[in-house]
């Protein structure tokens, strides 16, 4: 506890404190480091009781009390719909500075909603799913044999895709050179999905230079195998495996040819009990060797790659190699990370370029794929990775934490355009369809840097499958009150925003909405910018604001 108040017990809320034999729970730690646990008990449908804890300040207590009071009484479903906005409204409002803690109590309501909801869906079989032969899957690789494919092959294949089947989204991180921190962006990106409230698996593919059991401090964590299934070591409900996990002694080489090493990435890939995920992300060796070949071989509904980059030219150089080599596997890349780009200043903040900057974006500018953001140094990072604690966990209020939220938006998108969202404002055009709403500030029929003073919005409507635009049309933007975009916005069922640039504290609030954004686009035109971020292309820079 921060507050020394907070040790009297005479004004904590009655739900202040864990709920014994609770139906679903919740951890989340937030953008600013404060860590909040909800646990609700359900009877006859709705919820009856709800309590938290949380290490934060007292409007921590207050929007966790809020949250908590809102949601008893009300069915899950209503539950889920509690949002920042409803949690402000109950406290009366809170400081701008501390509008965060509304937004976290939020956010970990749902998730405990949602851990409940999971509880409750009906059992799978040992085997992780249905058989694939019986599967309803139309499309699914692992139906029937491939051409002079035997039995037992078969059977393998199906063993590996029910595993993957229930992963919604697979991600390789890669880079074609070494030491451009590669495991370190992994790491953390991994668990600045977790801090998001997904569920999130960690699978580091080095067979030979496994590094993330350090940087999660579980180096001597214990494996459990048994019935031909590994346990993977859990770390805050990031689920984590590593060959380094495996090994008796940490120092021992391990020294392997391709074929070896195809078969232990596929044993991490089928026999670990990864259960149910909503991203798997996969760290890969430097490189475009045999394990981010086995990887692409063995995954073949992989979402894409993530690049890691430094900015020098030494650097980029090789990993275009890495792009060329996502596009020889039909592997989209879903963008470039510039790590190492500026040092941000440990004492105040402010980030200076000490060394060469801006290499990562050219190169993606290039090489036509999507520019993700510049993560800077900071001498706390090597600390973090050697003490085992991760860096975003950590050290939440630093600029490079703040760069890592940014980088994970697109990555999230991906969640919210494989969702299946029925939208009433398409039924009149072709009964119900499934689309993606997308919002654009514009300006003369271009994209507007004045995000939050803007006059019009485009709205546009796409089929997430088929990448087209069924429906476009301009609205008049409402008149300018702090933090009712978000609202207005996610009223119309608008779900990304694409915009010039945005405040991190704007963002929080349109997170808050279940709405992804990308900033940094360029002035083009709506149908422009909608076709880049649909097919990955779309080239994004400098969160910047002209107003």
């Amino acid at each position: 506890m921060q507050d020394d108040f907070l040790t009297d017990k005479r004004i904590l809320p009655a739900s202040f404190g864990p709920l014994r034999g609770a139906d679903g729970n919740a951890r989340i730690t937030g953008p600013c480091g404060d860590t909040m646990e909800f646990w609700l008990h359900v009877q006859d449908g709705r919820i009856q009781q709800v309590a938290f804890t949380t290490d934060g300040c007292g409007h921590s207590i207050t929007s966790g009390d809020a949250a908590s009071r809102l949601a008893e009484g009300k069915t899950p479903d209503e539950a889920m719909r509690i949002e920042q906005q409803d949690v402000l409204d109950a406290v009366g409002g809170l400081p701008d500075e501390s509008r965060h803690c509304a937004f976290l109590a939020a956010n970990t309501l749902k998730a405990a909603v949602a851990d409940y909801l999971r509880r409750q869906a009906p059992k799978k079989t040992p085997e992780g799913d249905e058989p694939c032969d019986t599967c309803d899957k139309g499309e699914c690789s692992a139906k029937t044999a491939r051409p002079g494919e035997g039995p037992d092959e078969l059977e393998e294949r199906q063993a590996l895709k029910r595993r993957l089947c229930r992963i919604d989204h697979k991600i390789m991180v890669l880079s074609g050179k070494g030491g451009v921190g590669k495991s370190t962006v992994a790491v953390n990106l991994a668990v600045s999905l977790m801090l998001a409230g997904k569920r999130v698996g960690l699978l580091d593919a080095d067979i030979h230079g496994p590094s993330v059991p350090k940087m999660l401090g579980i180096e001597d964590a214990p494996v459990q195998v048994g019935d031909g299934t590994i346990v993977p070591v859990e770390v805050g409900g990031l689920k984590v495996m590593s060959i380094g996990l495996l090994l008796r002694d940490r120092d021992d080489a391990v020294i392997w040819r391709g074929p070896m090493k195809m078969n232990v990435i596929r044993q991490f890939l089928k026999d670990v009990e990864w259960g149910d995920l909503d991203y798997l992300v996969i760290d890969s060796p430097p490189g475009t060797g045999d394990e981010p070949l086995s990887v692409c071989q063995l995954i073949d509904d992989a979402d894409g790659a993530v690049v890691v980059t430094t900015p020098q030219d030494v650097a980029t150089a090789d990993v275009r190699r890495s792009i060329n080599f996502c596009r020889a596997l039909k592997l989209p890349v879903l963008g470039v990370i510039e790590n190492m780009s500026g040092f941000a200043c440990p004492k105040c903040g402010r980030v200076t370029d000490i060394f060469k900057t801006g290499g990562g974006e050219r190169m993606a500018g290039e090489m036509g794929v999507p520019f993700l953001g510049r993560i800077p140094i900071d001498p706390a990072i090597g600390e973090a990775c050697d003490d085992g604690r991760p860096y975003v966990h950590h050290y939440a209020r630093t600029e490079t934490a703040k760069a890592f939220g940014r980088i994970i938006a697109p990555i999230l998108g991906l969640s919210l355009a494989s969702e299946t969202v029925t939208n009433p404002a398409t039924e009149t055009i072709a009964g119900k369809e499934d689309v993606m709403r997308i919002a654009i500030p514009v300006a003369d029929g271009r994209l507007s840097t004045h995000f939050g003073h803007c006059e019009r919005f485009c709205i546009i409507d796409v089929d997430p499958k088929t990448k087209s635009i069924v429906r476009k049309e301009e609205i008049d933007a409402p008149e300018h009150q702090p933090g009712l975009l978000p609202r207005w916005l996610a009223e119309k069922g608008v779900q990304v925003i694409i915009a010039g640039g945005m405040g991190s504290r704007a963002q929080d609030l349109f997170a808050g909405s279940k709405i992804t954004v990308v900033v940094g686009a360029p002035a083009e035109t709506p149908e422009r910018l909608v076709a880049g971020y649909l097919d990955g292309t779309l080239k994004t820079g400098d969160n910047v604001c002209d107003h």
